[in-house]
This record gives C-alpha cells, sequence and structure tokens, in this order.
C-alpha cells in the first residue's frame, strides 16, 4: 500500500472507528465495567462472527447483548433455551390456510440481526443443530425455501458453567462455528460498588441508538481492507498448525496432550478478529500483538486437551498460552 493511500485509509479507520467508542460510551451506561465483554462484543459484530458468552449468572452476559443492539438501532430477539424446545420455535413454521388451501411462512425470531441465545446449552443437540445453517450460511431453509438473512446478522450465545444439571454439550461442529468464546468474569470490587448504586437508586437508564446497521455494514468493509503483512499471515499458521502438530514446533512437552487441534476456522478467525482489533485501535495494519490479544479467545474453544491433560489438571488455554510462548514472534 503507497504511503499517501495508508494515509488516507488511516484517516477513514480513525473517522469510522469513533463509531466503536460512541457505541462503548453508549452501552457503558447500562453497564458497569465489563471492558472486555464489551470489546469483544464489538470485535464479533466488526467481524461478523458469532460469540460464545460463559460465565456465571448475574454477570450482565443478556444485559450487555441487549444494550449493544439497542445502541444499533437494530432488530434484537432474545431466546431462552430449554429441554422442551423445538426447532420450529428458532427457525418458524408453514401454516395452513384452509380458505386458500394454500401455506403461509410464519418467520421465527432467527430473523433477526442481534440473536441473544440464553443458556444455549439447556436445549437438546436437534435444537442447537438448528442454529447451524443461520450462522454459517447466513440463511434459513423452510419448506423447501431458503430465506436469506439481514445482515447484520450476529447470533451471542450464552452459557452457564457450574449447572450442568439437565444441560447438553454443544456439538464440536457447532462450538467451531462460533468466531470467539469469552470467559466472563466478576467485577471488581470497585465495580460492584457502582453497580449497587446504579441499580438501586430507581433512575431509569435510557439508551440511546448512537449507529445505524449501515455504519457497521461499512466499518466490516473497512476492516475486511485492513493490511495483514505476510510475516504475521505465517505467524497465525504456525499458532494453528503448532496445536496440531505440537513437536513439529519443538512443542514436546504438549505431546501427548492435545486430542484435536484448531481447525481450519481458528487460521480464518484470528486473522478476521485480529483486524477487527486493530481497527479498534484505530490503525491500517495488524500486528503480532492484535493476534495475543485475541488468540485465547477464538482458541480456547478449539483445542481439545487429551484426557492425560485433564489428569494433569491441564485446560486447553493452558495450551494455548504455552503454544503463544513458545512460536517465535516476527
Amino acid at each position: 500500500m503507497a504511503t499517501a493511500d495508508l494515509k488516507e485509509f488511516t484517516e477513514r479507520i480513525e473517522k469510522e472507528s469513533g463509531v466503536v467508542h460512541a457505541l462503548q460510551q453508549e452501552i457503558g451506561k447500562a453497564i458497569v465495567g465489563q471492558q472486555y465483554l464489551i470489546e469483544r462484543l464489538l470485535m464479533g459484530l466488526l467481524a461478523g462472527g458469532h460469540v460464545l458468552l460463559e460465565g456465571v449468572p448475574g454477570l450482565a452476559k443478556t444485559l450487555s447483548v441487549k444494550t449493544l443492539a439497542q445502541a444499533i438501532n437494530t432488530g434484537f430477539q432474545r431466546i431462552q433455551f430449554t429441554p422442551d424446545l423445538l426447532p420450529a420455535d428458532l427457525l418458524g413454521t408453514l401454516i395452513y390456510n384452509p380458505k386458500t388451501g394454500e401455506f403461509s411462512t410464519k418467520k421465527g425470531p432467527l430473523f433477526s440481526n442481534i440473536i441473544l441465545a440464553d443458556e444455549i446449552n439447556r436445549a437438546p443437540a436437534k435444537v442447537q443443530s438448528a442454529l447451524l445453517e443461520a450462522m454459517q450460511e447466513r440463511q434459513i431453509t423452510l419448506g423447501g425455501q431458503t430465506y436469506p438473512l439481514e445482515e447484520p446478522f450476529l447470533v451471542m450465545a450464552t452459557q452457564n458453567p457450574i449447572e450442568q444439571e439437565g444441560t447438553y454439550s454443544l456439538p464440536e461442529a457447532q462450538v467451531d462455528r462460533f468466531m470467539l468464546k469469552l470467559k466472563v468474569v466478576y467485577p471488581s470490587k470497585n465495580e460492584e460498588y457502582e453497580i449497587m448504586e446504579r441499580m438501586t437508586s430507581g433512575k431509569k437508564i435510557v439508551i440511546n441508538p448512537v449507529a445505524q446497521p449501515a455504519d457497521i455494514l461499512r466499518a466490516r468493509e473497512t476492516v475486511r481492507n485492513i493490511y495483514v503483512d505476510e510475516k504475521v499471515k505465517n505467524y497465525i499458521i504456525n499458532i494453528v498448525c503448532a496445536t496440531r502438530e505440537p513437536e513439529a514446533y519443538k512443542l514436546k512437552d504438549l505431546k501427548g496432550l492435545i486430542m484435536y487441534g484448531a481447525s481450519p476456522r481458528a487460521t480464518i478467525y484470528l486473522n478476521v478478529a485480529a483486524k477487527a482489533y486493530a481497527f479498534m485501535k484505530g490503525r491500517a495494519f495488524v500486528t503480532p500483538d492484535d493476534v495475543k490479544a485475541v488468540g485465547l479467545d477464538v482458541l480456547r474453544h478449539r483445542v481439545i486437551p487429551t484426557y492425560e491433560a485433564e489428569a494433569q489438571e491441564l485446560t486447553s488455554e493452558t495450551i494455548v498460552k504455552k503454544v503463544f510462548q513458545e512460536i517465535e514472534v516476527p
């Protein structure tokens, strides 16, 4: 990229990333702290990748997603996943009209922009898999007819890590379709005090739309054009391949600890997420530090440890951190 073009593109990024800062500020009216969560939700939105949120109840996961949708002035649907949920409850169904003898389509809640799949692991596999086509293909098939979903379309799912009774593990194929898996943690002591003050004051919090769907789609186009050097691309490839063949990358400590390494989607999402992160920081190019910043969120649900690793109390996060420590940074 020529110097003049780079300068022009950087100015464009500075202008368009203002939308991100406006969204962060507006969401901050309702959400205390949780900067990591808000930043990653916006990253998923800019990169067009779905997000899986894991955390104990009461950490503002649902409120964050709802507030984000309000601030963008876009469609929002919350679907509470339960064991008796049916695929038609998500996708919709065909209704027969006896007067005309024809079927009409009643679209389900997935026909929206931002979808909150609350406690996704409470529903059986048949319902979870109903999300797959919508998440991957951005379309839904009903009665032999395919309906494209309106952009921006984003699934943000939550799951509770502590209550496993009556839950169904997400299939690997579905987990892999989430660009990011976030671990949401407790607020700090000062943030907890602010939450208590704000939520017990009785004042209504009004969220104003500070962006439009068109702004997000325009920002996505800019994110796609952010420059990634060959050395950074090879760095991404080396990280992903090291999770599959650790010995080939001199990671002998990880021998026998990884059952399955990261899929090719990890390579794609590391690239796209790093671009979105660079955009949010106002840069026209990706650095290795950008890849490191998003790496754990992209890889933690894609690296499956062996029973031997679990016996040593090693998690996928420990393994991913080890890979990042050992792979040479360009």
